[in-house]
């Protein structure tokens, strides 16, 4: 059950009816595809279609700094102040514990209806099982996360750094995938194995983007292959992981690549919390983004 992104976008219609007896799951995929369709619609009349990427910068999770906080109001969330500055952000409690439906539509009702959420999926499929696991953690955790309805972004796999490149695990484990989910899918890869030209091949024929991180743990691993529709970036924080602030400097140069870039959605994730960096970070990204754009 694979949603035919590349046919999607070239031809703005549906490519197959999802097949499946639940529903519900359908009512969402279809919902899904008929929001795209809404914003291929307006482009084409704009005529803007395939000239321009969407951008989405935001951090992993949404706090806020307190030398930001005089910013906004104390009446919001921490959220709601978040996500009238950021367009997404990046769920990772996931990885550690399951939430309640009603924190998922509560968040969804916390956002702006352009705003969207990736999800990181849990350490029991990607750290604990290696990707071997029956159909069943997955469907748990898929049906969880659809309660984001419309603001459900992709879903991030991030593996450990002894997970090797394995073709027979990776392809059960994909198909298992899109046999249950047909929206975007990311792979966090961190071992060197899994940059190779079969892996890659394995990846775009499941249309599931290979994240370009920050610390690379090899050259290549700092560029993003796979599916090349959509462009998923991670920056941890370098040289500190986790704590170094990026220079403007640095900002500069990425606003700039990312203009360049032919993706149709790209993300850029700013994972250097522990210091309270990546949200100034983020903010200083999407300024010089817009700038490079109208440029």
């Amino acid at each position: 059950m694979i949603w035919k992104y590349e046919r999607l976008l070239s031809t703005g219609t549906r490519c197959f009816e999802p097949q499946t007896t639940n529903t519900a799951l359908s009512a969402h995929y279809l919902n899904q595809i008929d929001y795209v369709l809404g914003h291929i619609a307006t482009a084409r009349l704009l005529g803007i279609e395939r000239t321009m990427s969407l951008k989405r910068i935001g951090t992993a999770g949404w706090s806020i700094p307190k030398k930001y906080a005089k910013e906004f109001s104390a009446k919001e969330t921490h959220l709601e102040r978040y996500s009238r500055i950021l367009s997404c952000a990046e769920i990772n409690s996931t990885f550690y514990r399951s939430h309640r439906i009603s924190t998922y539509k509560k968040w969804a009702e916390s956002v702006p209806e352009s705003f969207r959420f990736s999800v990181k999926a849990p350490k029991t499929i990607t750290h604990e099982a290696n990707l071997i696991c029956g159909p069943d953690p997955l469907k748990y955790f898929l049906a969880e996360v659809n309660n984001l309805g419309t603001s459900l972004g992709p879903i991030l796999f991030q593996l450990p750094p002894k997970a090797a490149f394995n073709s027979t695990v990776a392809e059960a484990f994909f198909n298992l995938l899109r046999e249950q989910h047909s929206g975007p899918a990311v792979l966090e890869p961190r071992h060197p194995s899994w940059f190779t030209s079969q892996a890659t091949h394995l990846m775009k024929k499941f249309y599931i983007a290979r994240v370009a991180a920050d610390p690379a743990i090899t050259p290549v691993a700092s560029a993003a292959a796979g599916w090349d529709q959509l462009l998923y970036c991670r920056l941890h924080g370098s040289p500190h992981m986790y704590y170094s602030s990026y220079p403007e400097s640095y900002l500069q140069t990425l606003a700039m690549t990312l203009a360049r870039q032919q993706a149709k959605e790209i993300w850029c994730i700013f994972d250097n919390t522990a210091s309270g960096a990546a949200f100034g970070n983020a903010q200083t990204l999407a300024g010089l983004a817009n700038d490079a754009t109208n440029h």
